[in-house]
């Protein structure tokens, strides 16, 4: 049933003559140090080997990439907390700005658990510690923020002062003394932790244990040796991070028709060479799983089309050698089965 109707969904609206890519594309990660950044790179990489050109940009974080993919130019991609599309959602009905931004966002692939990592001074011992002390919670427009400012309300905890720093300049903060903790939403191991400037004496993760947490988010564990500093495991909480783009339609124009051509071809190699990014790339494509859509978001057509039995795709190759490719009408990856079948559930084949 499932490939009976996405051939027809295939033959009846997307299927269309292969071609060089036609259209400027971007993904919006977050800072230098971080792993959104990471993983834009490696969708980069896989992309550039089969002709596909995906310039990774910077960004302060998940609010400012969902706003981006949903206005900026030439954007067909972003990476988004799960409580940040969470909190679009709610709002929705209630801020117009945030309605219209989630409005426009579909999902392209649910990735990966972040971790919600505090460093904080060794003498502060827990979430409760933190209340009249200084603490960075993140940038205007980043996903940290968000989350920093929820857990603390949660968990009922109210610093002297929330510090709007990035990652990088709240570790320079703390480790000069201008602050005693600060936040960062971020996919374990973050090359931000690996610093050996980091005294194991003088500073570590707070655990974060309280149940109120544990009911909103995903308890995890960070292990020792993650980071230099880390010498036995920690029990945290983490988010989801999720591959965003554009509600495209491709018969409004010759820029959404091109852009959805590209989120299908991308979504097209992703599926077909997963076992490529687990093996090279960021290792949290390793607890990537595909068919864990977030509640009340919908799955992009264009990523459709790319899953679709039989999509034509050609590869063009860096040394110049071109290869027609596609999914044959028998065969379907297993990531592709369980992202497929959970799609219909969803949405109706």
């Amino acid at each position: 049933m499932i490939r009976a109707a996405l051939i027809v969904l295939a033959a009846c609206a997307f299927l269309r003559p292969a071609a060089a890519q036609e259209v400027e594309a971007n993904i919006v990660t977050g800072g230098p140090s971080g792993t959104y950044i990471q993983i834009g790179r490696d969708l980069a990489a896989l992309g550039a080997e089969c002709g596909l050109t995906l310039n990774v940009r910077e960004s302060a974080g998940s609010i400012e990439n969902m706003n981006a993919v949903r206005d900026r130019p030439a954007t067909q991609l972003g990476v988004v907390q799960s409580d940040v599309l969470e909190y679009f959602q709610t709002l929705a009905g209630e801020v117009p700005a945030l309605r219209r931004a989630a409005g426009g966002i579909r999902v392209a692939f649910t990735l990966y658990n972040e971790e919600v990592h505090v460093l904080a001074r060794r003498e502060i011992a827990g979430l409760a510690d933190l209340a009249g002390k200084r603490v960075a919670t993140g940038v205007e427009g980043s996903g940290t923020r968000l989350t920093a400012d929820l857990v603390l309300d949660l968990a009922e905890v109210e610093p002297a002062e929330r510090v709007a720093l990035g990652p990088a300049d709240s570790l320079e903060a703390l480790l000069a003394g201008e602050i005693d903790a600060f936040f960062y939403v971020v996919g374990a191991p973050a090359e931000l932790f690996r610093s050996d400037r980091i005294d194991p004496e003088a500073f570590h993760l707070l655990p974060l244990t309280d149940p109120v947490l544990a009911a909103v988010y995903t308890p995890v564990e960070v292990a020792a040796g993650t980071y230099p500093f880390v010498t036995e495991p920690v029990k945290l909480v983490a988010v989801k991070a999720v591959l965003v783009t554009f509600d495209f339609q491709p018969d409004r124009n010759a820029y959404q028709a091109a852009s959805c051509g590209f989120v299908a071809d991308l979504s097209h190699l992703v599926l077909t060479r997963f076992d490529e990014l687990r093996a090279k790339g960021h290792p949290k494509w390793g607890a990537v799983d595909v068919k864990d859509i977030p509640p009340g978001w919908e799955v992009s057509a264009c990523v459709l089309e790319g899953l679709a039995p039989g999509y034509a795709f050609t590869c063009r190759r860096p040394d110049g050698t071109v290869v027609e490719e596609g999914l044959s009408e028998g065969v379907e990856s297993e990531p592709n089965r369980l992202f497929l079948q959970r799609v219909c559930a969803r949405m109706g084949c």
